[in-house]
């Protein structure tokens, strides 16, 4: 029981930072310049906040939980409020997932009929879709593997869908390592910058398909719109 209370603690943080990265891209919608959403610029930030504040209660309710939970049942009750959680956030990572990609669509169309504004503007709004999709696979990342957070703590062998360094290391005080949001986040941007694996391997189709997904989105966020910026701007 012990060992678990201290992992739930040590996981706590990365749920509030996962909540965090939300707000941020809720943030990134609001600033982007050219009409690029469908529908009006503030329905995708509307609903995400809508599906977010309930998970944030959520949360909060569920940790609370899990610093009172003293027997099996307690735990058993905690992991499937949990897994219900996760599923929201699911939902709430695919609606972002979508807006983003329809974002970029939106702004390739606008760019090949020639009426994406000037090359400044493209350069940021390249730039908001370029971050906001590093972040959006670091909650892709974070959600799925190991089962997502839900089973941290509550199954003892969840299978990994990535290759960490510190899990190669034949280090004691590594033994019992578990990647955090962080992690996830560098990986996200390894992969968005360098469009392949650097430090971490994916083992399985999901991580696979996740990773090169994001590096398609992102080589044609940086190779199409930003090269045709600056090429305007000279």
């Amino acid at each position: 029981m012990r060992e678990r209370h201290i992992v739930f603690r040590h996981r706590a943080l990365d749920f509030w930072l996962a909540r965090g990265a939300v707000l941020v891209i809720v943030c990134l919608q609001l600033l982007v310049i050219n009409q690029l959403s469908f529908g009006p610029r503030w329905l995708a930030p509307a609903v995400e906040l809508i599906l977010l504040i309930p998970l944030s209660i959520a949360t909060a309710w569920t940790q609370a939980g899990i610093r009172n939970a003293v027997a099996d049942h307690h735990w058993q009750a905690v992991n499937r409020f949990r897994i219900l959680i996760r599923r929201t956030a699911l939902i709430l990572t695919a609606v972002i997932s979508f807006m983003n990609c329809g974002a970029l669509f939106l702004l390739v169309r606008a760019l090949i009929e020639g009426h994406a504004g000037n090359g400044t503007t493209l350069l940021i709004d390249a730039l908001n879709i370029w971050v906001t999709n590093i972040i959006v696979f670091t909650l892709w990342f974070w959600s799925t593997d190991r089962g997502g957070p839900p089973t941290c703590g509550l199954v003892e062998r969840a299978r990994s869908d990535f290759l960490f360094p510190q899990m190669t290391l034949n280090d004691p005080q590594l033994r019992d390592w578990l990647p955090g949001f962080v992690d996830y986040l560098f990986l996200a941007f390894t992969n968005a910058t360098a469009f392949s694996p650097t430090d971490t391997m994916p083992l399985t189709p999901r991580a696979k398909l996740l990773m090169l997904a994001e590096a398609m989105i992102s080589l044609l966020t940086v190779a199409l719109v930003a090269a045709r910026a600056v090429n305007i701007l000279a």
